[in-house]
């Protein structure tokens, strides 16, 4: 007999190999309805897999994070298939899943125009209502090169051709068209019901710039129609939020072809700017960090010291003086050390916490660049501590309790945390990688928080915990990091004298909370859609006038909110009070502060909320307290 355990804890017995179709039907005719696939002892396959030895089983079904991504696969085959039906000529290349959807990448004679793109998503529900089997073969390298080839598919046979020798291939059919894939797959081409292509975008073959130019076609494919529903609408709701377009709009930055990937800041973007750098200014003061300022170039030799000049140097904007090689520096740690290394250190100093707003240069792609989420030239509130290998845990759980109020203070309370491991590209050794996994690891289980490994992910000198946060609109966005580095302090000789008085290398914690201004400040315009919270707005309100007759009192009135520390405006235009108020509504200041004759003859004001509601009048100093203690709880949670 056979024996299947099942998630519940439950068993089936069956008295022969079973296909895990067969297992979910013995469990229950609504589960095979819904089964996607499988998973037996932790791998994903087939439904049509035989399990032929007692084992683990689970059915899989679009409930599962698995059976979305299995969904999404078979709608890149669909799409792939719809291309070639409609468009013969065309050659199909890779089709990965991909965040909420998928892409599939073709080359063709000539550009996929917005009706192909309708022509091909109706083709994709034409075959999927024909409720094609999907079919698995496996065949032998050489074999598939030549049957790829065959059938004029060059990019297919040349994935297959660079696939070694003795490697069976596996194929994936439905109705007269296949694929080379691994899978798993749905079953069936009537599994796939709930999708849509988004656009076309170009893609070198392979990812390499002196290769052919394709077309990748990305889509998006859902367990559920209400799910996908309400993707588009995030969709919709991100593009009325892009932090490129109210940055115009409220002009707070711009960018220009002069300058590629860096950041043109308008008077009102440096405010915003400047609340963010001041308030981890007193983040730093008040968790004991000690400001620092290292140079902007440094020369070569360090990199090579560091590793960063064989592992990075793709990524370093260089140049060079009186024949000595420099790099702008990607990142703050060398020159830390630098600090560190003058005086002699005492394991009494450590932990000792250096902090810097470092100023930072990477040569990314141009096709990377993307407003202030992806930028050449950038700010770090970047900070490194020295410490024993036994401080190590309680610095990593005070940091992530740091990290949760700053979180908080800006408006983000839903974190994600993860522990990125070793990369195959790495300095340092397997003992001290492990000891650093361990110590993250620890870290974040004694700060009471849930957390994933992602494998391979680290940096090539340590592991890191990486902090993501959610936006308004539940977009994931990376920004805090936790990196344990057993390496670099040794190879810059930085020491301490320990208690016993031998000489020994410090741990080094490299830490960011914001990480890249520049991409948090963009994050927080998406987030609160360019109406920020008072303590954040550039300015926070503006005192506008009805006729000319309230000129000077309006000043006047601005002038005292200005001396109590408040960001404010005044608008004397000879325009209708209506106009004012419409304009500054666009503009999502915080408060409007409406003067007229009357309130100049009581002495007071006309308050308006940005959300349209009216106040009605209050003294100038019951308004400047609302102001003052609205700012300070907001900023202090």
């Amino acid at each position: 007999m056979l024996n299947i355990r099942l998630p519940d804890g439950s068993s089936k017995s069956f008295p022969g190999p079973v296909t895990v179709a067969e297992i979910a039907a013995a469990i229950g005719a609504g589960l095979a309805r819904a089964a996607l696939a499988g998973k037996v002892d932790g791998k994903l396959v087939d439904l049509g897999y035989r399990v032929e030895s007692d084992a683990q089983v689970q059915i899989i079904t679009e409930r599962d994070a698995e059976g979305v991504d299995i969904l999404r696969h078979s709608t890149a085959h669909l799409l792939a298939q719809a291309v070639k039906e409609l468009f013969p000529d065309a050659q199909v290349t890779i089709g990965p899943v991909i965040e909420n959807g998928f892409y599939y990448d073709f080359s063709y004679k000539r550009p996929f125009t917005p009706d192909d793109l309708a022509a091909i998503e109706k083709r994709m529900h034409e075959i999927a209502k024909r409720d094609l089997p999907v079919h698995r073969r496996v065949m032998p390298r050489d074999e598939a090169v030549k049957f790829f080839s065959g059938m004029g598919e060059k990019y297919k046979a040349e994935i297959i051709a660079s696939i070694p020798e003795k490697e069976a291939i596996s194929l994936y059919g439905q109705g007269d068209w296949i694929d080379l894939c691994r899978g798993p797959h749905v079953p069936s081409t009537g599994k796939l019901k709930t999708f849509k292509l988004m656009r076309v975008a170009g893609a070198y073959w392979r990812g390499d710039s002196r290769n052919e130019m394709l077309q990748r076609i990305y889509g998006t494919a859902w367990g559920k129609k209400e799910d996908q529903d309400a993707y588009l609408k995030m969709l919709e709701e991100a593009e009325k939020r892009d932090h490129r377009r109210l940055g115009t709009q409220l002009d707070l930055f711009h960018m220009q072809e002069e300058a590629p990937g860096l950041v043109f800041w308008h008077p009102k973007g440096w405010a915003l700017w400047q609340q963010v750098e001041q308030y981890m200014r007193r983040v730093y003061r008040e968790n004991g960090y000690h400001e620092v300022r290292a140079p902007q170039i440094l020369d070569r030799s360090l990199w090579e010291r560091t590793g960063h000049w064989e592992n990075f140097r793709e990524s370093m904007f260089t140049t060079s003086s009186e024949n000595r090689d420099y790099a702008v520096k990607p990142m703050n740690c060398p020159g830390h050390i630098l600090i560190y290394n003058k005086g002699v250190r005492s394991y009494r100093d450590l932990p000792l916490r250096y902090g810097e707003f470092g100023s930072c240069h990477r040569n990314e792609p141009s096709g990377a660049l993307h407003g202030l989420m992806r930028v050449r030239g950038f700010v770090q509130d970047d900070g490194h501590i020295f410490c024993t290998e036994d401080q190590i845990l309680d610095e990593c759980v005070a940091y992530t309790a740091l990290l949760q109020k700053v979180y908080r203070d800006f408006g983000f309370t839903d974190i994600i945390y993860k522990v990125a491991t070793r990369p195959a590209k790495r300095i340092g050794s397997d003992e001290s990688w492990d000891r650093a996994e361990q110590a993250l690891e620890e870290a974040l289980r004694r700060s009471g928080v849930d957390f994933s490994i992602s494998k391979g992910e680290g940096a090539f000198y340590g592991p890191k915990i990486e902090y993501s946060l959610k936006d308004g609109i539940g977009r994931v966005w990376q920004c805090g990091t936790m990196q344990v580095d057993f390496s670099m302090p040794g190879r810059l000789r930085a020491e301490y004298v320990a208690e016993d008085n031998t000489r020994r290398t410090p741990v080094m914690l490299h830490r960011a909370i914001v990480g890249s201004f520049e991409r948090f400040i963009g994050i927080l315009i998406e987030h609160y859609a360019g109406a920020f919270p008072l303590w954040l707005a550039p300015h926070q309100a503006v005192v506008m006038t009805i006729t000319e007759r309230q000129d000077g009192y309006a000043l006047k009135v601005k002038n005292e909110l200005l001396n109590q520390g408040l960001r404010v405006i005044s608008d004397l235009r000879n325009e209708k009070i209506s106009y004012k108020i419409r304009e500054h509504s666009l503009q999502k200041l915080p408060y409007q502060v409406v003067v007229g004759d009357k309130e100049m003859q009581a002495g007071t004001v006309a308050v308006r909320t940005r959300s349209g509601e009216d106040l009605g009048a209050m003294s100038l100093e019951r308004f400047t307290a609302r102001l003052q203690a609205e700012g300070k709880a907001r900023e202090h949670g």
